[in-house]
């Protein structure tokens, strides 16, 4: 049996506001950054503990991270950083609020936007400065691979392969893993672990600063799943 931890960040000042994020930077509240102390208060209290963490290129991930980590003493572990555990990129819709959207263009095509699995919002120009081609932290990613916009499918496309690469092998060898990242690629985790519905997937939404804890079998199939 092997466990591995999903741990959503805490509340970021583009939670607090009602806009999509995607890969916009936005930093954590003061509240998230007391979600993300309780989380690892919470976890080292009930005995769990960690080898590694997986985080994305986002400050509020890290930041979440960090803070869950010093809570457990396990600020020395590696922590492992990559862009394809970023949030979904909400392309053109990024930075604007869920209620300005829904003024706009309605309330279920805005729910579409946020939650549901094969909905891709519009896609930003690379000429618009929030295409982030030219931030520096992905100055090594292809900019083929680098979105303008994605549906939860695409964003489970995009996960996939640093599951199968990296996340799963290092399950598989015996390592406890913590992975603190977005809300999105953490849904595609979800979806993939738990074998959910596209249907159903649209329901299924993940609060911030709560530790997702999966007991998985050898195949990495889901044995129990607890919140904490």
């Amino acid at each position: 049996m092997y466990t591995l931890v999903l741990l959503r960040h805490g509340q970021s000042v583009h939670n607090l506001e009602g806009k999509f994020s995607g890969w916009s930077d936005t930093p954590l509240t003061q509240q998230g950054r007391d979600e993300a102390m309780q989380a690892g208060k919470t976890l080292i209290g009930q005995g769990y503990t960690f080898n590694e963490a997986h985080t994305n290129l986002l400050t509020r991930a890290i930041v979440t991270t960090w803070l869950t980590l010093e809570q457990m003493n396990l600020v020395w572990i590696p922590i492992l950083k990559h862009w394809r555990l970023n949030e979904r990129c909400y392309g053109a819709l990024q930075t604007f609020t869920h209620e300005e959207l829904e003024q706009r263009v309605g309330k279920e095509q805005v729910f579409l936007w946020r939650r549901g699995f094969d909905n891709p919002p519009p896609l930003l120009d690379e000429a618009d400065p929030r295409f982030p081609k030219n931030d520096l932290r992905y100055k090594d990613v292809p900019e083929t691979l680098i979105p303008r916009g994605e549906s939860l499918k695409q964003t489970l496309d995009r996960v996939m392969p640093y599951w199968n690469d990296t996340l799963a092998p290092a399950i598989k060898s015996g390592k406890k893993l913590l992975i603190s990242a977005s809300h999105n690629s953490l849904r595609a985790i979800i979806k993939h672990l738990e074998n959910i519905d596209d249907q159903i997937i649209p329901t299924v939404v993940m609060p911030t600063g709560k530790p997702y804890v999966y007991t998985l079998d050898d195949n990495l199939n889901v044995v129990e799943k607890k919140i904490l």
